[in-house]
């Protein structure tokens, strides 16, 4: 993802989602994207003595006599500064320090969301190289470390250097580092796959900002030799003795008579574009060597399109910025998890030897056959070869041996301040840090678009359910089918849609599918006292069983609904039409999303007094939806009882359950009955050792609807994590029923899950 000026790894084409829907997601709720959280208790007065006066004083003396020990009474370790000026932003220029502020919002969620580190944006207004560099220095005991984004060059260039030299944390221009990191991964592995040697590769650079110089300093780090790299600008080849270029641009100048960006490429291997769209013609891939190596990284249009690309010269291997074709050049790749082991290993820099680190590293990972676990986890489904030669952004596996293999760097080159002993223990570590589900929801947005299916969205004229539609067309997750009346188009243009016409809305009132519909209907309830005239009735206007039909037709492949009913009323009117699996009780799971765990609650949402069989089919089902969502199950059946204790009258069905499973020889583990903190604390579960749990409990199998609606309900509205939910499962057909409070985005989540299988 690049930038044309820049080479900023930042994408900035709005191809997936209306302006806006951008401004919602950005201003709904609490306005921007981060907030502070308390990591302490801060409920009692003694709390607040421990946290601030009197009882702060002990760290402050502790530091005072040894600054090393901020890392372990303060945040400082875990804690990154996200600074920019504002001068290159995205691909959109000089639009001032303050503009900048949601790019780096999103980068601070970006390091949260991928590599658990804590990040704070700080955007400075000033183009001034000194003052800029002075404000960032003063900074140094506040933070571990300093990532540097959308600054201009060639001023990034002076700040990134003066900053490394005065500051002993780490200090990283993303725009540059990150950009040359990921490219010279895939570069590795292009090389690999055609028989080369870095050593004896010609390049070719086209662009000289600071990704483009970047790429060519870490590529000749790692062997490539000087000679055999040529960069051009607009005003083509910078040759030794051309005039008008900085500094940092001629240490590149090369001893050449090529003066143009065709005759430099006639012959070369690899083509490297950090440049501008189209500024790589077909006939120019001509004259490359056999099997060339395409990297064309502007966004959000390419130097090359690789179609163009490939119809030029099907034997080429080729990368861009963009996530809508292989091997994406995507900097999250790269720079959460370089902080993350820079971090741990408190490095006072990131120098070349953790950057060639990383990028061996993220090279290994998609040479690496990807484990049955994961490939079914998280859909990572490709094996190495022309079209993947970069890992995918939400591989889990990143965390680990990128982190692991920066800090290895960090400790051999001796900028190691607290080198790790124990890298086994530590590779635990990281595993821990993460939340699976995270990676599996992003997985299955990516999953979606590979594979659009037809959903339907039963309440087409609410403006929330079009906004959520608009959503999943735009992003090229499947194609909306709505249900409502004339106006539903004029409700879309109104939202900003430029050509309503062009979604589908099927209404009651006029669709050639409504005899049928009402047949089909008739044919299941005839037997139930509905009349023809009832099932009539009900297509015509009943939006729930008029979209459950078409689902049943074959018209689509999902259906969402529930903004404008109660989740009963809904489900009453979808089981009219919609059948549950086979053997299976259909039930609901609310999904509780924090940053390292996931809670999966069950049943929320359909069964009042689940039987013992029924409440062992939930555990089992929930467990293979934890399965598809990256976890290993662990299943406890809740009571106000554990294993006895208090003795009560409504514990056999609990009871039994778990003897129920023991017959079915499942392959997970469960354990029944229990109360909610022996379930999910370790200490209360110390008090009964013969438990078959080995750690707290993932899924919560509720004794009935009325303990689990509420308590779902009550951990919605207080609890601190995210809430996806109710997923209905055990339908024969994916049909949802979301929450009548649910956001656009929520509505979007749900149709994913259902499209993709995930909820089923």
């Amino acid at each position: 993802m690049t930038d044309p000026r820049n080479g900023a790894a930042e994408e900035v084409s709005n191809d997936q989602f209306s302006e806006r829907e951008a401004l919602l997601f950005h201003s709904e709720g609490r306005p921007g994207k981060i907030e502070i959280i308390a990591s302490k208790p801060m409920a009692t007065q003694r709390d607040l003595a421990l946290a601030y006066s009197p009882g702060v004083a002990v760290p402050v003396r502790a530091i005072a006599d040894d600054p090393a020990t901020a890392y372990d009474y303060t945040a400082k370790g875990n804690l990154v500064a996200v600074i920019s000026n504002g001068t290159a932003i995205l691909g959109l220029g000089n639009l001032g320090a303050l503009a900048s502020k949601p790019v780096m919002e999103g980068k601070a969620v970006l390091f949260k969301r991928f590599a658990d580190v804590d990040s704070i944006d700080l955007e400075l207004a000033t183009e001034d190289v000194d003052a800029f560099v002075n404000a960032v220095a003063l900074l140094e005991p506040s933070f571990g470390g300093i990532n540097l984004e959308d600054i201009k060059a060639p001023e990034c260039f002076i700040i990134e250097q003066t900053l490394r030299e005065r500051m002993n944390i780490p200090v990283f221009h993303d725009d540059q580092h990150g950009t040359a990191i990921i490219c010279a991964a895939g570069l590795i592995n292009a090389c690999l796959l055609t028989g080369r040697k870095l050593s004896e590769i010609k390049v070719v650079v086209n662009g000289a900002g600071a990704a483009a110089l970047a790429c060519t300093d870490l590529i000749k780090a790692m062997g490539v030799r000087q000679e055999n790299v040529i960069i051009c600008d607009r005003t083509g080849v910078i040759y030794q003795g051309r005039e008008g270029v900085n500094q940092w641009q001629s240490t590149h100048a090369v001893a050449t008579d090529r003066r143009t960006l065709t005759e430099a490429l006639a012959g070369a291997d690899v083509f490297l574009g950090l440049s501008a769209a189209g500024a790589l013609k077909p006939e120019m891939v001509k004259d490359m060597a056999k099997a060339p190596i395409i990297f064309a990284m502007a966004n959000p249009e390419p130097e090359i399109r690789p179609e163009q690309a490939r119809a030029a010269r099907p034997d080429a291997i080729i990368a861009t910025g963009r996530s809508d074709y292989p091997n994406q050049v995507n900097n999250v790749l790269g720079f959460p998890f370089i902080f993350r082991g820079a971090l741990d290993v408190r490095a006072s820099a990131i120098n070349d030897e953790m950057k060639i680190a990383a990028a061996n590293a993220i090279a290994e990972l998609a040479r690496q056959r990807v484990p049955e676990e994961v490939a079914a986890a998280y859909g990572v489904q490709h094996s190495f070869g022309p079209e993947y030669i970069i890992p995918a952004p939400f591989d889990p596996r990143l965390m680990e041996e990128v982190s692991v293999a920066v800090a290895k760097a960090a400790m051999d080159s001796g900028v190691s301040t607290k080198p790790i002993l124990d890298i086994d223990a530590y590779r635990q570590s990281l595993r821990a840090r993460l939340n699976p589900t995270t990676s599996v929801l992003s997985l299955a947005y990516e999953g979606a678009r590979a594979h659009p299916k037809r959903v339907i969205f039963a309440e087409g004229e609410e403006e929330v359910v079009l906004r959520a539609a608009i959503a999943f067309k735009e992003g090229g997750y499947g194609t909306p089918v709505l249900v409502g009346r004339d106006d539903v188009h004029d409700r879309l243009a109104a939202l900003g849609i430029t050509h309503p016409e062009e979604y589908e809305v099927h209404n009651s009132r006029k669709s050639p599918l409504v005899p049928r519909m009402v047949d089909f209907l008739y044919g299941r309830l005839q037997r139930r006292g509905f009349l023809r005239r009832d099932c009539e009735r009900m297509i015509n206007q009943d939006r729930n069983t008029f979209g459950a039909v078409l689902l049943q037709l074959g018209e689509a492949d999902a259906m969402i609904t529930g903004i404008t009913r109660t989740f009963a009323q809904s489900y009453r009117e979808v089981r009219r039409v919609i059948d549950p699996k086979p053997d299976r009780t259909p039930f609901g799971i609310h999904v509780l999303v924090g940053q390292s765990h996931t809670i999966f609650i069950a049943d929320t949402t359909v069964n009042e007094r689940p039987s013992a069989e029924e409440l062992a089919d939930i555990a089992e089902q929930t467990a293979a939806v934890a399965r598809r969502m990256g976890h290993e199950p662990r299943v406890a059946f809740l009571s106000y009882s554990t294993f006895g204790t208090p003795e009560g009258s409504f514990l056999d069905n609990i009871r039994q359950a778990v003897t129920v499973l023991d017959g079915r020889q499942v392959s997970f583990e469960y354990e029944g009955e229990m109360s909610p903190d022996v379930a999910l604390n370790p200490k209360q579960q110390a008090n009964y050792p013969f438990a078959r749990l080995s750690g707290p409990a993932n899924i919560l199998v509720m004794p009935g609807l009325q303990s689990a609606n509420i308590s779902a309900k009550l951990l919605r509205e207080l609890g601190g994590d995210d809430m996806i939910g109710p997923m209905l499962i055990g339908m024969e057909k994916p049909v949802q029923i979301a929450p009548m409070t649910s956001t656009a985005g929520d509505l979007m989540t749900l149709a994913v899950l259902a499209a993709g299988g995930i909820a089923r």
